[in-house]
């Protein structure tokens, strides 16, 4: 069963769905976002199949995008999703179909960075899943952008900065493009290929974020929350040739990582946890979640 829902983030609301078992409650939760620039619609496969392991699932829009309110519209400020994050715990914490002392949490992508800052923050939180996290956005930048590339891009983020001060509307641009040329902000054949083909099972999305989200971006650093994340216990998912949240830093990450963990390798590059080797990356999810979060099935 699936309904809507909606909850305060100090300010905006944010809506999303919360998925139940057909059982009798309460139950164990997963709270779940999605990544870079997504929308709750790609949740659907892995938010269906949590619910199916016995867990209720809450799977919202984050602030700025979807269903949810936020202005400027498309904007991602890692820091503010984090927050959104444990609003999300608290509202499910009041839920009579909950167990609020049996949350984890899921990221996958750039939301694989947050919950690993959540695991590190939030004892609430009995187990994390990050997916092909983001770890380092200086390290990922610095591989995604050419080197003759960077001089112009800091410049217009320079510029975006002092035309919003003096408040002019944020400068935008696009997500993904099939043209090389093209400054965007997931660039390669790959990212274009899987949103633009997901669109038509999420119509909120739009291929388009503000400039000051990849300036945020650059700065952001989950991966130095990971050593703190015990001994809430860790499940790292990751893909074998994955550029976009390249394959090294989520190992050399996993590597500071304290016990209880686990490392799942998926082949494939980033997108293949969504396909081609989805069974696989969903199946230890689920495995992870029914162990400690004491799943027990009638």
């Amino acid at each position: 069963m699936r309904e809507d829902i909606e909850f305060s983030a100090e300010g905006p609301k944010l809506r999303g769905w919360l998925y139940l078992p057909e059982e009798i409650g309460p139950f164990p939760a997963i709270v779940m976002a999605h990544g870079f620039s997504a929308v709750k619609e790609h949740l659907v496969f892995e938010a269906e199949r949590f619910c199916g392991a016995g867990c209720a699932v809450l799977a919202y829009d984050h602030r700025n995008f979807g269903a949810s309110d936020g202005e400027p519209r498309q904007e991602i400020d890692p820091i503010l999703q984090i927050r959104d994050y444990r609003h999300a715990i608290s509202y499910a914490r009041t839920l009579p179909e909950i167990e609020g002392d049996r949350i984890g949490v899921w990221g996958s992508s750039y939301s694989g960075g947050h919950v690993l800052v959540l695991g590190a923050v939030d004892r609430r939180i009995k187990c994390v899943v990050s997916q092909v996290p983001t770890i380092s956005g200086s390290a990922s930048s610095a591989r995604r952008v050419r080197p003759d590339l960077v001089a112009g891009l800091l410049s217009r983020l320079e510029a975006d900065r002092e035309a919003r001060f003096a408040g002019s509307p944020p400068q935008r641009i696009s997500i993904v493009s099939d043209n090389p040329e093209e400054p965007c902000a997931l660039a390669g054949k790959e990212a274009w290929q899987f949103l633009t083909n997901s669109a038509k099972d999420a119509p909120s999305w739009r291929n388009e974020i503000t400039l000051r989200s990849v300036e945020m971006a650059r700065e952001y650093e989950p991966g130095i929350y990971v050593d703190r994340i015990s001994p809430t216990p860790l499940l790292m998912i990751v893909a074998t040739e994955d550029t976009l949240t390249p394959t090294d830093l989520a190992l050399k990450a996993y590597e500071c990582a304290l016990p209880p963990k686990k490392l799942k390798m998926v082949p494939g590059e980033h997108f293949s946890v969504y396909e081609a080797h989805f069974e696989e990356a969903v199946t230890a999810a689920c495995d992870w979640f029914i162990e400690h979060l004491k799943v027990q099935r009638v």
